[in-house]
């Protein structure tokens, strides 16, 4: 029952290999490629690829066998797949020389799964899991150690937690979800009233929904609804380290990268990108296809297709005059003091 990655054993023409990522050869059709490898580290038999001339001219020095290019590329010295975009082909690539792990279905010995719960005779319930009460957990998905998925949940097909992951009861989680080590799915929400001196606890009784698709990385938590969902669209993903609180609800396909901090009951909109630790202020509604920088904090609703930076943040071009206002301060200051000398001014 395990699913150890095994070191990669798989051959490949180039002919096999550009057919699964929409590729052309130009060269020899039917070389064995037997590895992917970066440019640095390529030998002979290895695939690399690269997306641009710098990158381009290196390979073509590597001793790789051949490379993953864009259409505009030629070589007379090494084999080409040409495809129309390097970096998408190079992600098909890996996961063809790089499967997924397979887990055998079952349960294992030492899991603790309740009498109510329904299980896919397909799926891999691993060590030290347990599966609560009426939890159904679909086709083919994994839970690959140490697990707790708590009452009344559920789980969709090709869903795939890593070890340590925290489901509370009634957590929602669809197909093809990923969800890595040491998260936590359904956490209170940070819900407190000051009653005659002492901060009183507000019940948190919603749950969690987690859409299609979504891929959530380690260490995040996602707090559940004081009152019903906290909700993550479809095709989202979740880097590491993320706080997302109760009621949040984030749209389809959003980018929400690491350290990032989302406050109670925030709306983001679908297509929405959060760099590095953003925090976004409470109850505001982030409109779709927002793209917020770095280290930003937010304290107003944005419109849709806009970009702010800074903190408190504003519209990027904003931002950016400001920032160029404040190199020239020193300049300015100096300006100033000359001519308050010059005309008598200071006092």
């Amino acid at each position: 029952m395990s699913g150890d990655n095994q070191v990669n054993q798989m051959t490949f023409t180039t002919a096999e290999i550009a057919k699964v990522i929409g590729g052309e050869v130009v060269g020899d059709a039917n070389a064995t490629l037997k590895n992917f490898a970066m440019i640095e580290n390529a030998q002979p038999g290895d695939l690399t690829f690269a997306e641009n001339e710098e990158f381009f001219a290196r390979a073509e020095q590597s001793s790789a066998t051949a490379i993953i290019a864009d259409k505009r590329f030629s070589s007379a010295k090494k084999i080409l797949i040409r495809v129309p975009n390097a970096r998408v082909a190079f992600a098909k690539a890996l996961a063809l020389f790089f499967p997924e792990p397979k887990f055998a279905a079952g349960i294992h010995p030492t899991a603790v799964v309740a009498k109510s719960a329904q299980i896919d005779s397909t799926a891999h319930v691993g060590p030290h899991c347990v599966v609560g009460e009426r939890v159904k957990i679909g086709k083919n998905s994994v839970l690959q150690a140490e697990n707790f998925v708590g009452d009344n949940s559920q789980i969709g097909d090709d869903t795939n937690l890593f070890p340590n992951v925290v489901i509370y009861a009634r957590g929602q989680i669809g197909n093809r979800v990923r969800i890595h080590a040491n998260s936590v799915i359904g956490s209170d929400g940070y819900g407190y009233v000051l009653d005659n001196g002492i901060h009183r606890k507000v019940p948190q009784i919603g749950n969690v929904v987690i859409g299609d698709d979504v891929e959530i990385g380690a260490g995040v938590t996602i707090d559940r609804g004081a009152l019903g969902s906290t909700v993550i669209g479809k095709g989202t993903k979740i880097d590491n380290l993320v706080q997302i609180a109760h009621n949040v609800q984030i749209g389809e396909h959003c980018l929400i990268v690491a350290q990032v901090g989302i406050a109670g009951s925030a709306k983001l909109g679908n297509y929405v990108v959060l760099a590095g630790q953003v925090g976004i202020g409470g109850h505001l509604k982030i409109g779709n296809q927002v793209t917020v920088a770095a280290q930003s904090g937010v304290m107003n609703d944005i419109p849709d297709g806009e970009k702010w930076l800074g903190a408190p943040a504003q519209p990027d071009r904003q931002t950016k005059r400001q920032m160029i206002a404040i190199q020239h301060l020193p300049e300015l200051l100096k300006r100033v003091a000359e001519l308050e000398k010059k005309f008598g001014e200071k006092k």
